[in-house]
């Protein structure tokens, strides 16, 4: 009797599994059933997926799945003929060409906060678009005509800090509504909302080539489960071997080290093509230092920006500015009339400037003499100590700035 009571026990929970199975299958075919082919598109389910919800639909049994097949899909021979990846961009320095990305990979970009990663992912993005062009002297995209879109995904910030950094790009690359590039904010999502339309825009998109998605924590709830690093690992995998695409993600560094932060940051240092960092350097905090921290190719060449007009500009002559402090010109150094000679090759140019092209002529006239650049802070210290000086003149606070006198007798006196 207890034989029977347990047999009849164990029939009656298959029965119960199988329904349940069932019923999470028809529910999921409710939302799908109108057309399949946009139900794929939609949420990214297989072909498998969507025969076993038309064999629902049909009263019938699903078919079994062929393990077998599936596993003979995935094996590698060695007498396939099996092409590189393509590539997505490159840097190319002296002549030779270093891969920073290819198509069915991902890669992370690691930096301090602050570090200007956003102002980094700007000269990715504008690289991108400008396809099978020399960029900032050294960067080229490669991708082919069908792969011309790129998607960027920002989840930290608001609709106007997205939106200057879109502008950023623009002004970059010259073009007011660039074509092939869509911008998302998603700061106001949830987590697995943001996961959700990432991957439905990635799946949705036509001839997409590149995705940035500028917050990568943002799409789990801990940084240090598991579980939820090894998914958001496995999608990136996923999204990109399906979809032959490469995807940038950025992630900040722990506050004490140099490492990916967290769970989430060693799985994806583990899977990346590439893993560059944004650093500042500590000799000039208006410089930030691009470099790799790990590669399946060759590494970079380590590369240094500031910033411009509010826009990212490579510095040519980095390794001079980051060798040891004894070649270095520091403007307070100079003689009272060589100070002066910069406001003078400043206001060749234009006989008034408003404050950040008084900025820009200096720092322009400084590099011209001295074959070096200056930061922006620098240079500012330079213009309070000129209106000190009455070098600079302004007839009132906020008005444009005119070149003052040089007074031999008196200025002349600090040489």
């Amino acid at each position: 009797m207890n034989n029977k009571r347990s047999a009849f026990s164990s029939d009656s929970q298959n029965q119960l599994s199988g329904e349940l199975q069932n019923s999470q299958l028809e529910t999921e075919y409710k939302d799908t059933k109108k057309s399949p082919q946009t139900a794929k598109n939609k949420t990214g389910k297989t072909d498998a997926f969507l025969t076993k919800l038309e064999a629902l639909a049909a009263g019938s049994t699903p078919p079994p799945v062929n393990l077998a097949a599936i596993l003979q899909g995935l094996k590698i021979n060695p007498n396939d003929e099996l092409r590189p990846p393509e590539k997505a961009w490159v840097q190319i320095k002296d002549g030779e060409e270093t891969i920073l990305g290819t198509l069915g990979n991902y890669s992370l970009l690691i930096g301090k906060a602050k570090s200007r990663k956003s102002f980094f992912i700007n000269i990715i993005v504008s690289v991108i678009l400008l396809r099978h062009r020399i960029v900032f002297n050294q960067f080229k995209s490669l991708l082919p005509d069908n792969k011309v879109k790129t998607l960027y995904f920002d989840t930290e910030q608001g609709g106007y800090h997205v939106q200057l950094a879109l502008k950023r790009i623009c002004k970059q690359i010259d073009e007011p509504e660039p074509e092939h590039l869509e911008v998302y904010k998603l700061r106001s999502k949830a987590p697995s909302e943001r996961l959700e339309l990432i991957e439905y825009a990635i799946y949705n998109t036509p001839n997409l080539g590149f995705v940035v998605i500028d917050g990568i924590k943002d799409l789990v709830n801990s940084i240090n489960d598991e579980n939820e690093a090894t998914m958001i690992a496995s999608k990136l995998l996923k999204w990109t071997e399906e979809l032959n695409i490469h995807i940038v993600v950025v992630l900040h560094q722990n506050k004490n080290d140099t490492n990916a932060r967290g769970h989430l940051g060693t799985e994806l240092v583990n899977k990346a093509e590439t893993v560059l960092s944004v650093t500042k350097n500590p000799e000039n905090k208006d410089i930030s230092v691009v470099d790799s921290q790990d590669s399946r190719n060759i590494d970079l060449s380590p590369f240094a920006f500031e910033i411009i007009d509010n826009l990212p500009q490579i510095i040519e002559d980095f390794e001079i500015r980051t060798a040891p402090n004894k070649n270095k010109v520091e403007f307070e150094h100079l003689s009272g009339l060589d100070q002066y000679a910069l406001v003078e090759a400043a206001y060749s140019v234009d006989s008034s400037f408003n404050y950040a092209e008084l900025v820009r002529q200096l720092k322009l006239a400084f590099k011209d003499r001295y074959k070096k650049t200056i930061g922006d802070n620098r240079i500012k210290e330079l213009i309070t100590y000129c209106k000190s000086k009455k070098w600079l003149m302004q007839d009132k606070p906020k008005a444009p700035y005119t070149k003052g006198k040089f007074n031999r007798e008196v200025d002349s006196m600090l040489e």
